[in-house]
């Protein structure tokens, strides 16, 4: 297993980041150490809300930034629900206590629907650019949260799939089920925020969440690509 830093003094607490920002800060003090100006390392962000806090803490760490393309399968009837997560290249996991409950041609067309997303976002954010080789590289797999932890096992896999050396997750917040699942793939997995008990949702990390569009995701990457 991977090791596992978090900072005790926020376990099991709610709203202690502001926002995405204020979050980035957080984990940048718990990776600075470890990671500030790495030469072999690189932060990847999950759009669209690991974009923030991926952009800050390559900023914060002085490291290249760049994005790994992973999409969560929703649950037709919830879809704050995953019930799995697909690839940039069409892996795809499902989380068989969930998927139990739908029949083959609903997997088939949420996976053929998820896809669609998945080159939409593609399409809009990389925006043709070839993506960074992480041959020989630690990857540093970023979002704003884990939940289930399946959509960060895809990534995971996605980042060695790519020839990464090894990957590194880095969260400001997760739940415990998701920390004891993505823990044994990952060299090391860095969450500020631990939380446990039945029910877990990111936005609880947050005194001011709001879901990031995909426009707001590319605006925040042309204003990186300006400024670099």
């Amino acid at each position: 297993m991977g090791r596992i830093i978090d900072n005790p003094a926020f376990r099991e607490r709610v709203r202690i980041f502001t926002d995405r920002l204020d979050a980035a800060d957080a984990l940048a003090r718990l990776m600075e150490r470890d990671f500030r100006g790495a030469p072999d390392a690189v932060v990847l962000a999950i759009p669209a809300g690991g974009v923030p806090v991926g952009l800050a803490l390559a900023d914060r760490l002085e490291l290249p930034f760049d994005l790994l393309f992973v999409r969560k399968l929703h649950m037709p009837d919830n879809p704050e629900t995953g019930f799995g997560a697909l690839s940039e290249h069409g892996e795809i996991l499902l989380n068989e206590q969930l998927a139990r409950y739908l029949d083959e041609e609903t997997i088939r067309r949420v996976v053929a629907l998820e896809r669609e997303a998945l080159e939409e976002r593609i399409r809009l954010l990389r925006g043709g650019k070839a993506p960074v080789d992480l041959r020989d590289k630690t990857a540093i797999i970023v979002d704003d949260g884990l939940a289930s932890g399946f959509t960060m096992l895809v990534a995971i896999r996605e980042a060695l799939r790519r020839g990464a050396r090894r990957v590194v997750v880095a969260v400001p917040t997760a739940s415990a089920r998701a920390v004891d699942m993505v823990a044994p793939e990952a060299a090391a997995l860095y969450v500020v925020n631990v939380r446990s008990g039945p029910y877990f949702a990111v936005a609880e990390a947050y005194t001011a969440w709001r879901d990031i569009s995909l426009s707001e995701a590319a605006a925040l990457l042309r204003s990186w690509q300006t400024a670099g």
